[in-house]
């Protein structure tokens, strides 16, 4: 996986699963305008964040800046499909060099031991208002839990400028960081943890 910094001065393409703020439309885009396939994500146009409460002083946003999405679509009926997300956890961004080596440290995500967090869908079931619920194995320094993250498709198309089909997902989810090994300071430091992804993923031809 290669940083989205370097990638973005390299490409101009976009990424990222499922996880709905701005992205939750009353109706969701129509996936039949796409092949069903492989796809992966734009690393330009794709974003994993994670927001907690900080002593109710203050809400802190962090995010990742390396990671993939894989999603095997099926168009014709979406709950079929498949997603895998793949995060480097040393990619934490943090907005402070001090954070971010305390984060990446043995008392947090321990990157020299836990190098990458997964997501892999298990289930996937269709709402009314067309968008999904995605039920999927979440592992984070080796402890596998069940995450349930909301997911909208924003628009589903062939891309205006490269004419490949693409699809544009958002997704909410939340967790509790204790039952990954990460609880430290709780409930001073929120347990809850609410995660936001946003992702543009193209066919592979």
């Amino acid at each position: 996986m290669k940083s989205l910094k370097t990638l973005a001065k390299t490409t101009t393409l976009a990424v990222a699963l499922a996880t709905t703020t701005a992205f939750g439309n009353a109706s969701a885009a129509d996936l039949s305008a796409v092949p069903s396939g492989s796809y992966t994500v734009d690393p330009t146009h794709a974003f994993i964040d994670f927001t907690y409460s900080h002593l109710g002083l203050s809400n802190p946003t962090l995010s990742f800046d390396d990671f993939s999405i894989d999603l095997n679509l099926d168009s014709e009926d979406a709950t079929k499909s498949m997603i895998l997300v793949e995060i480097d956890a040393a990619s934490v961004l943090t907005g402070s060099a001090i954070f971010k080596e305390h984060l990446t440290g043995g008392d947090w995500f321990d990157v020299a031991q836990y190098p990458n967090i997964l997501f892999q869908s298990t289930t996937i079931t269709a709402a009314d208002d067309g968008s999904y619920t995605v039920v999927g194995d979440l592992t984070i320094k080796d402890v596998t839990k069940p995450v349930t993250l909301n997911v909208t498709v924003n628009a589903a198309m062939d891309h205006p400028m490269t004419g490949k089909p693409v699809v544009g997902i958002g997704a909410t989810g939340e967790l509790l960081r204790s039952d990954f090994g990460l609880g430290a300071f709780a409930p001073n430091v929120s347990d809850e943890v609410q995660l936001t992804i946003t992702a543009e993923l193209n066919k592979e031809q």
